[in-house]
């Protein structure tokens, strides 16, 4: 049976692992203890370092924050490719930039190993539920080797190209996510500010060729004051920073994501980065010290 590494045990990490676990032997490692021991303490082996992860694993999916963690996860004495075997897989599901992913398939190449860089696109329900958008960018043959792994933690698995190319689209995808919130936030700023009622607003949108799930789920939380992040507002900062730097070395013009940027880091500053983005509507309120709440 295939031995699957997991490195990364996040918020979206842990319910990813677990689907892993499921359908595969799994061995994990996070630089932090305590997100390991409810593995440890079903059985799942738990590694030390990178290293250990790699010694034990065919395929191994990293999960972390950005291009210096992926970085250090696969560097080093102790790196995951300081374990890998000739033929192994590491399938990056980080969101970096193309050239932190660029520079990860060619670490892994030059160590013997198989890359393939698969972001998802979902925050922690579909992490939960095993039905993440999997971006995959690979060889084909590649894809085809890992694809078992990427069914058990999403649905569907989009091959998007060759390496790179996932993170391409999840970049896109996100951009769009952003700007999608922005606009959300704004249109209920307005709604408020001219004396409408939220769940009004809310079914306004709902009902019409705007709709989206996205602003059902992101609407019932503002109206209901519920910020926990699924998906912080500091990581999708990160990534349109991403978006508008492939923008600008593509020469595409994107000033809508530009303006989207400018509210998430406005927002930030005023102490809402580590909420959800629904919290793209709070840097509105602290403006015009109205809350939108049913």
């Amino acid at each position: 049976m295939t031995t699957v590494g997991f490195i990364g045990l996040g918020a979206m990490g842990v319910p990813m692992a677990w689907n892993v676990a499921d359908d595969f032997d799994l061995v994990v490692y996070n630089r932090s203890e305590a997100p390991t021991e409810p593995f440890a303490d079903a059985g799942v082996p738990v590694a030390g370092t990178p290293r250990g992860v790699g010694e034990r694993a065919d395929v191994t999916v990293v999960m972390v924050t950005d291009g210096e963690a992926l970085r250090d996860v696969l560097d080093g004495t102790d790196g995951l490719l300081a374990g890998l075997s000739a033929g192994d897989y590491v399938v990056n599901s980080s969101t970096v930039s193309p050239d932190d992913t660029g520079a990860a398939a060619t670490l892994v190449a030059e160590a013997g190993g198989r890359f393939v860089d698969c972001p998802v696109s979902g925050t922690i329900g579909p992490a939960e539920d095993g039905t993440l958008t999997m971006l995959a960018g690979g060889a084909d043959a590649d894809v085809d080797a890992v694809e078992g792994v990427l069914e058990a933690m999403g649905d569907p698995v989009v091959r998007c190209g060759g390496v790179g190319d996932g993170t391409h689209a999840k970049l896109s995808v996100n951009l769009l996510l952003g700007n999608m919130m922005q606009s959300f936030a704004e249109s209920l700023a307005l709604a408020d500010a001219n004396g409408l009622d939220v769940d009004a607003m809310l079914e306004a949108i709902g009902s019409g060729g705007v709709a989206a799930p996205l602003f059902d789920a992101k609407g019932e939380a503002i109206a209901e004051g519920d910020f926990e992040a699924a998906f912080p507002l500091d990581l999708q900062f990160k990534d349109l920073r991403l978006a508008l730097d492939s923008a600008s070395e593509r020469e595409v013009p994107v000033p809508a994501t530009a303006a989207t940027k400018e509210a998430a880091s406005r927002a930030r500053a005023l102490g809402h980065g580590e909420e959800d983005i629904a919290a793209f509507v709070r840097g509105i309120e602290d403006v015009t010290g109205d809350e939108i709440r049913r």
